[in-house]
């Protein structure tokens, strides 16, 4: 074992015994992020599905599926709320180790709202390629890329089009929460889309033929 794991195992170590100690107080995920600035992806879907495995696990592009600023050190933002209903943030850099055991039903999955089935993701409506103005409607393509892969990395090519040539692009999904409201998830161009937290992924069972909205979203173009 070399020095940097040695110390990073130690540090898991402490962690857990840390949690022991202080009563083992358990928060409930509310959502999580991951990023840098402005360029972030929601990865609450995957974080959840992470900590039900038991122990922990690292904070980087492979584990969490997705790299939305590329070359760029991230962060890894999770939105807790303890059993008073109080909410915080809790902030991990890249690299870093989460301690599971701090998140309630982290053996099980057990998070409000989900229970690992097809309700706990978001449902495609819409799918768009390009940036304000000059972009593409992509969801067939999507559909298609979704059937072969859980997740990919996107660019000109992953579409077959470049609808604003030497302009960096965005991949922005339209999707419907389990509540009804609608939302926008944003993916750079370069970086890797995780389809996890989307419900019907690989099944096709998703967008909106009715869809009337653009880029900016339902009723705008």
């Amino acid at each position: 074992m070399n020095p940097r794991s040695a110390i990073r195992f130690l540090e898991y170590v402490f962690v857990l015994m840390l949690a022991s100690l202080a009563g083992a107080q358990q928060f409930q995920i509310v959502n999580a992020e991951y990023g840098s600035g402005r360029a972030r992806a929601d990865v609450t879907m995957r974080v959840r599905e992470l900590s039900s495995r038991g122990g922990g696990f690292q904070v980087n592009n492979n584990t969490l599926g997705v790299d939305p600023a590329p070359g760029r050190t991230k962060t890894l933002r999770v939105r807790v709320s303890d059993n008073r209903g109080q909410t915080k943030t809790i902030e991990y850099g890249e690299g870093s180790f989460v301690n599971a055991a701090m998140f309630a039903g982290w053996n099980g999955g057990g998070q409000p709202g989900w229970n690992g089935g097809p309700q706990s993701g978001y449902v495609i409506m819409d799918a768009r390629y390009g940036v304000p103005g000059r972009n593409v409607d992509v969801t067939q393509q999507l559909r298609q890329l979704a059937a072969r892969n859980a997740t990919f990395r996107m660019g000109n090519r992953t579409f077959g089009v470049d609808p604003a040539p030497g302009i960096p692009k965005t991949l922005r999904i339209w999707a419907r929460g389990p509540n009804g409201a609608q939302r926008a998830f944003d993916y750079p161009e370069g970086s890797t889309v995780n389809g996890a937290i989307f419900s019907s992924w690989g099944g096709g069972g998703w967008g909106d033929p009715n869809w009337n909205g653009g880029w900016e979203g339902p009723g705008r173009r």
